[in-house]
């Protein structure tokens, strides 16, 4: 009994060992001859559904890998064209605020100061506009220099609006932008000589639009934009001036307002900006004052009247109050003349920028090897157009 099951149990071994034992021999056989028989035939020899699986596999992958490609580029198509219609809906979102804006009327009880304010607003992030402003005043001929000067402002500035109105225009512009504050327009109307109506016009006009004022008697050596240093981020520029006198005699209050004053024939400006709104409302008050005092007749050929009225007497006082006014300025400390005595470099504080009496008053003749070579940007002939002009309006 125990011999039949032993013969039953070898039976049942070698039935089990010898497919294995085959099986093993075909794997050696293959990996030793795989040069001879590589997967293509490996494949082949498979049994058809097996193939037609694995064939199908790969098709199904390709066919999800093209999908997912197809997906991306719908999805990268979809975001361009949704970014292109944000910028539309941003772009019409401004032209809309800046329509309502300009059809809103002023409060009539508001003061002065708040009217500017309300009417041009200073947006501190914005760019300085493209414009460069220039006023011919009818007294004054076309010589050849100023028609020379006039071209170079073009040529040096091709990307600019260049605006040069006769003394009829500018008061056409300022009647259009101030129509809803009417004591600026009574000063302006007010004002007793076509000179002085000239000097308010550049802060008027550089409130409203801002860009570069330059007088007549400008001729500029370099672009508009080369003022501005490399070192310095133009969106922290809110307005550009020049130091016009910085006093070396003790004598300096026989021909200037101030010890050191910053001058107006050069000013770049963003509109609305604090200082130019400053200044429009102290020439109104002060011309309305005088007014009301019959005490506008003054002699014009006085170069200390038109400085303390609308010139860079006045110019002078303002920035220094806007310095020197922490809430507006964001400056701690106190600020005095003697920030910008000497000055050789451009200076910024707060977001006035100051550059040295030679940069907007540079000589006619440069030497090559002048170290302030590259902060000459304007020449400044000073004409002192009033000097000609009659005492007051209609003498």
């Amino acid at each position: 009994m125990a011999k039949a099951k032993k013969g039953v149990f070898l039976k049942r071994a070698l039935f089990l060992a010898v497919p294995a034992i085959i099986a093993l021999v075909l794997l050696i056989r293959f990996l030793n001859n795989s040069k001879a028989a590589d997967l293509q035939n490996l494949l082949q020899n498979l049994p058809k559904e097996i193939s037609q699986s694995i064939n199908s596999a790969a098709s199904n992958q390709k066919s999800d890998a093209d999908l997912l490609k197809q997906f991306e580029a719908l999805a990268a198509d979809i975001k361009k064209k949704h970014e292109e219609q944000a910028r539309q809906f941003e772009k019409e979102r401004k032209a809309l605020q800046k329509q309502i804006h300009e059809l809103k009327q002023v409060p009539e009880q508001a003061t002065l100061r708040e009217k500017l304010v309300y009417a041009f607003r200073y947006d501190t992030k914005r760019k300085f506009p493209a414009y460069i402003w220039q006023i011919k005043p009818n007294f004054d001929s076309d010589s050849e220099d100023i028609l020379v000067w006039e071209r170079n402002w073009d040529d040096k500035n091709p990307g600019f609006v260049h605006e040069i109105t006769n003394e009829d225009m500018a008061e056409t512009l300022v009647r259009h932008f101030y129509s809803s504050i009417p004591d600026v327009l009574e000063a302006y109307e007010s004002l007793p000589s076509k000179v002085l109506k000239v000097d308010f016009f550049k802060y008027l006009i550089l409130l409203a639009r801002g860009g570069v004022f330059a007088d007549m008697d400008t001729n500029p050596l370099q672009p508009v934009p080369n003022w501005i240093p490399e070192n310095i981020e133009p969106h922290k520029i809110g307005i550009i001036v020049g130091v016009e006198h910085d006093a070396s005699s003790p004598d300096w209050r026989s021909r200037y307002i101030r010890r050191l004053q910053f001058g107006t024939w050069i000013i770049q400006s963003k509109p609305g900006h604090p200082i130019i709104r400053e200044v429009v409302a102290k020439i109104t008050e002060v011309t309305l004052k005088r007014k009301k005092e019959n005490n506008l007749n003054t002699n014009l050929r006085n170069d200390l009247n038109i400085m303390s009225w609308t010139g860079s007497g006045l110019w002078t006082d303002v920035i220094f109050s806007y310095f020197n006014d922490y809430m507006r300025s964001g400056i701690l400390q106190k600020i005095t003349w003697k920030e910008f005595h000497g000055l050789v470099k451009p200076k910024l504080l707060s977001d006035v920028l100051v550059f040295p009496s030679f940069s907007f008053n540079a000589p006619s003749i440069v030497k090559k090897d002048d170290p302030n070579r590259s902060l000459y940007f304007i020449t400044h002939k000073g004409r002192k157009s009033w000097k000609t002009a009659p005492k007051v309006e209609g003498n």
